[in-house]
């Protein structure tokens, strides 16, 4: 038993030192100190609910932003993607011809999806897209399609209870929002 054991400790040694993370000192008077740029790290406080019924009504919003928070990531990459092709283009025929291609697009795409999303979703998505993109829905279907469609469509989202014009104010009203958003994005949630 006492080999058995000389036999473990012998294959046992150091550890090498890590060249590959050579960092930058500081030298003030006789102390080094070392620079590294680390992760940064989100910290909230735990949750604490009033009621079972507010924890439950938490849960579901963390259940809408986190469907329909790749639907707003998808705008922003649209919007940054065709943005300055649309800028570009100098007759208002091309440029719908534009608009129209990635609107049928994304129809092929998304259609299905968008037919299951609720009321609230929408509302979380309306916000979410403001986020992402630093513009309303509104504002981006005006700049896009022109001022008549923007009214239209905010009419049938006024309809349904909607405003397309809802800004993101990360704040105030928005905050839960924000915070479960950045908490999926990080991978916490």
């Amino acid at each position: 038993m006492f080999l058995g054991l000389m036999g473990a400790t012998g294959s046992l040694s150091a550890q090498d030192p890590d060249s590959s993370r050579i960092g930058i000192g500081i030298v003030i008077g006789s102390d080094t100190l070392i620079q590294r740029n680390i992760k940064e790290v989100w910290v909230y406080p735990p949750r604490q609910f009033k009621s079972p019924r507010y924890e439950r009504q938490y849960w579901r919003l963390v259940q809408r932003v986190r469907k329909v928070l790749p639907y707003a990531k998808r705008a922003d990459e649209l919007l940054r993607q065709y943005e300055p092709q649309y800028i570009k283009l100098t007759s208002d025929r091309e440029k719908r011809k534009l608009i129209r291609k990635v609107e049928d697009e994304l129809m092929a795409q998304y259609k299905e999806e968008f037919k299951r999303m609720s009321i609230t979703d929408g509302k979380v998505l309306i916000k979410l897209i403001d986020r992402e993109t630093g513009r309303t829905s509104f504002t981006l279907i005006k700049e896009f399609r022109g001022g008549f469609t923007a009214a239209f469509w905010q009419g049938i989202a006024r309809i349904f209870g909607n405003n397309l014009k809802d800004e993101f104010d990360p704040y105030g009203e928005d905050l839960l929002i924000d915070e479960i958003a950045t908490m999926i994005e990080i991978g916490y949630l």
